[in-house]
């Protein structure tokens, strides 16, 4: 863990913790809120996903979109890297991928505010277990 040097040091870990802090308040009304999860492996961060992930998070905070945005593994799309899994409330999870600032921004816009399909959609390949009965 590095020093506190600063009053500005003190300041950004008590930012980084809170907002922390607020994901696990939102995280027992998931259900109810849009839920972006962006896949941080490493091929998801050598293609971007960082930005992707911070673009997205402000751009919902900004908007006035009630959203939790969180890390995920590998989510096995490394050929269409970065990419999120978008639910909205009351829908299945939808993959998209080649998720740059431009196609975040046209997520936001179209998918998030008004259910509108756009393009970069990966397909779904697998069922769960619940999906099997």
């Amino acid at each position: 863990m590095s020093k506190i040097k600063s009053l500005a040091d003190l300041k950004k870990i008590r930012d980084e913790k809170g907002s922390g802090l607020q994901s696990r308040e939102k995280g027992e009304e998931a259900e109810n809120l849009v839920q972006v999860k962006v896949a941080m492996a490493t091929c998801g961060i050598a293609s971007g996903a960082k930005e992707t992930m911070e673009f997205m998070s402000d751009a919902l905070e900004k908007r006035g979109i009630d959203a939790i945005v969180t890390q995920v593994g590998c989510m096995g799309y490394c050929y269409a890297e970065p990419t999120i899994e978008i639910t909205l409330p009351g829908s299945d999870p939808l993959v998209f991928g080649g998720v740059n600032r431009d196609k975040a921004d046209e997520i936001i816009e179209k998918y998030i505010k008004s259910g509108e399909l756009v393009d970069g959609i990966i397909p779904v390949n697998y069922e769960t277990i619940d999906s099997k009965e």
